[in-house]
């Protein structure tokens, strides 16, 4: 039996609303995919993006991010992170992770803007690893005394919650989701910026079409350039394969918990295996992540061979070469990470994932383990 780390969905909605949009239905899938997110995830204002990437870049430029300015984000996040920070000649600011946890270290983040009170430092980028959140609130009150601008890396927080408010209405400047995550590709890419600052709202239109503007009174083909903007623009299709997935997410995170239940009863006591912790009733399990005590590449091998797909979130970004020879990082400047990073396997969990597949994912992990010594 194959299990791949991954599977995407497509269902009777989806096909429904791509059909409605190739049959030329007068409805504008993007503007209804817009309007339902800002009522699912309870926010004022959505723009949907290309791409979750081409929403955290576009959420640079709506910031006015320029040369020279810092972002501070974690030390275990996608490459796209920094990358978005880099592409307008400015720095990113690696901060390790908690002990026990794959998010930023809310400790050391407040003693480095404690430490670096300068206009150049512009933002914080917090990564949902998984759909966890870190302690928000302290995040927030951390933006005021500094003033720093929040934004938030929601790849793997759809639908997740903080105190029971969704990720996105929980009080950042801007919240950035892809549709299509990291090492979970789905069949159409796309993603949302999500603020509720109005002035944020309207800088990011009116960049993301590449900063043309028109009068209402003029004819349609007359139009004028005021910034420099770029095209973040979703296609109809991708906005109408997107719309089905809000509506059946909430499912999907239920299907993710019961699975996630079966890997760690299932996984208990298992030699050189550990698994993550189950006492947060909010986590969403978009990841489900274990731990391998002894040669964690070699057992991911043997899984391969046994036909299971995992993945790894992430590499810490020290180690990636561009950023250790642009930034002199050496390997040890971020323990934390590093230790966790040399043990840390996702496993694989999505919707369709039958519980015969999850069984048969354990019981390879079981024999594997029986191996090491």
């Amino acid at each position: 039996m194959n299990i791949p780390f991954n599977r995407y969905e497509s269902s009777r909605d989806a096909h429904s609303n791509v059909s409605d949009s190739l049959d030329g239905e007068e409805i504008s899938q993007v503007e209804e995919l817009e309007r339902e997110f800002a009522e699912y995830v309870g926010a004022d204002y959505t723009l949907a993006t290309s791409h979750g990437t081409s929403a955290l870049h576009l959420a640079m430029i709506a910031l006015d991010l320029k040369r020279g300015d810092k972002v501070v984000c974690c030390v275990n996040s996608h490459p796209s992170v920094p990358e978005v920070v880099r592409h307008f000649d400015a720095e990113p600011v690696f901060i390790d992770i908690q002990e026990g946890s794959y998010n930023i270290n809310l400790d050391k983040l407040e003693s480095y803007l404690e430490d670096n009170k300068t206009k150049k430092l512009k933002a914080v980028i917090i990564t949902h690893l998984g759909g966890v959140t870190v302690d928000l609130d302290r995040v927030y009150s951390m933006a005021s005394i500094y003033n720093v601008r929040i934004v938030e890396d929601a790849s793997d927080a759809l639908g997740a919650t903080y105190k029971g408010k969704r990720i996105g209405s929980t009080g950042a400047d801007i919240v950035c989701f892809n549709f299509s995550p990291h090492l979970k590709k789905n069949i159409c890419n796309g993603g949302m910026l999500v603020t509720n600052d109005d002035v944020i709202i309207e800088r990011a239109k009116l960049l993301s079409n590449h900063a043309i503007v028109r009068d209402d009174d003029a004819l349609e083909y007359i139009y004028d350039v005021v910034d420099i903007g770029n095209d973040y623009s979703l296609s109809e299709l991708n906005a109408a394969y997107i719309r089905a997935l809000i509506v059946e997410q909430d499912e999907t995170i239920k299907r993710h918990q019961e699975i996630a239940k079966a890997y760690t009863k299932g996984l208990e006591n298992v030699d050189h295996v550990t698994t993550p912790d189950m006492d947060n009733e909010e986590n969403p399990f978009s990841l489900y992540i274990i731990k391998i005590d002894k040669n964690r590449d070699s057992f991911a091998v043997g899984l391969r061979d046994a036909g299971v797909g995992t993945g790894l979130h992430y590499i810490p970004l020290h180690l990636l070469s561009y950023y250790k020879t642009k930034y002199s990082l050496r390997v040890n400047d971020f323990p934390v990470a590093l230790r966790s990073y040399q043990q840390i396997l996702s496993l694989p969990i999505y919707p369709t994932m039958s519980d015969a597949e999850v069984k048969s994912v354990i019981d390879k992990i079981k024999k594997i383990a029986k191996t090491r010594v």
